[in-house]
């Protein structure tokens, strides 16, 4: 089972660093379907998110290639979002004993919104053209980022995923920057939101730390594999294809 898990975390580690296709969209459907429950499996992954998402940062940070201002912003909506949609899990399950499918199903309809909007982004976000939002300063936005990151926060806190893909969909419709910038920011707001929401998540007793481990073990290498072959690969067609096995396990679990 160590060595499956291992593999599975190289897996995806792989795929992530080759296609920038979020992590947590791959691996909590998976560790769903072999059996893992939906509340270890969210809370794991966000641990594991966290820390993989740690040295992202860094490098971004190094690279000076992160918007401060923004991640603070987002971060002012999505930690409260975040924080509440762990709240609600506790609070409805002492009232109903069915947190588990809750987040299944919760999971199932996330993972087709990501499906549809990684495709999107793969056939369409070339093509955006500047919109009103985008020419707006980042002050006249700022409810509306402050809402942006409460709504897509408790989405991550509910079910793990989004924390990269969601707000990356967001930053590309609504803000104006560099690829580069874009991606850096989305991490470094990323490790904050899924840091705050694997300690939650751990407090709870929803974390299986020998898992985070393996998955870590395999998952390392597999990031830096696919990242030094991405340039080489048919980046959108692998997306595309990852999206379709994103949209089929979300079909899966509702």
């Amino acid at each position: 089972m160590t060595l499956s898990i291992i593999l599975m975390g190289v897996i995806v580690g792989f795929l992530v660093g080759m296609t920038g296709v979020g992590g947590a969209s791959l691996l909590t459907p998976i560790l769903i379907l072999i059996g893992i429950h939906p509340s270890i499996a969210v809370g794991t992954d966000l641990l594991y998110n966290s820390i993989t998402k740690l040295f992202g940062t860094i490098q971004h940070w190094r690279q000076k290639t992160i918007d401060f201002k923004l991640v603070k912003m987002l971060a002012l909506g999505s930690l409260p979002g975040v924080i509440l949609a762990v709240v609600f899990l506790k609070v409805f399950d002492s009232f109903f004993d069915n947190q588990e499918v809750i987040i299944k199903h919760a999971l199932g309809y996330v993972l087709i919104l990501v499906a549809f909007a990684t495709l999107f982004k793969v056939f369409f976000g070339h093509r955006m053209k500047e919109n009103r939002w985008q020419l707006k300063s980042l002050e006249e936005k700022r409810w509306l980022t402050i809402i942006i990151g409460a709504v897509l926060g408790f989405i991550v806190g509910l079910t793990s995923i989004g924390s990269g893909s969601l707000y990356a969909i967001a930053m590309l419709y609504f803000f104006r920057m560099m690829p580069a910038q874009l991606v850096g920011t989305d991490i470094a707001h990323a490790f904050l939101l899924a840091s705050t929401a694997g300690i939650l998540h751990a407090s709870l007793g929803n974390v299986n730390y020998t898992l985070v481990i393996n998955l870590l073990i395999g998952s390392i290498p597999g990031v830096l594999l696919g990242s030094m072959l991405a340039t080489k690969a048919p980046t959108n067609v692998l997306r595309t294809i990852i999206a379709s096995l994103v949209l089929i396990s979300g079909l899966k679990l509702i």
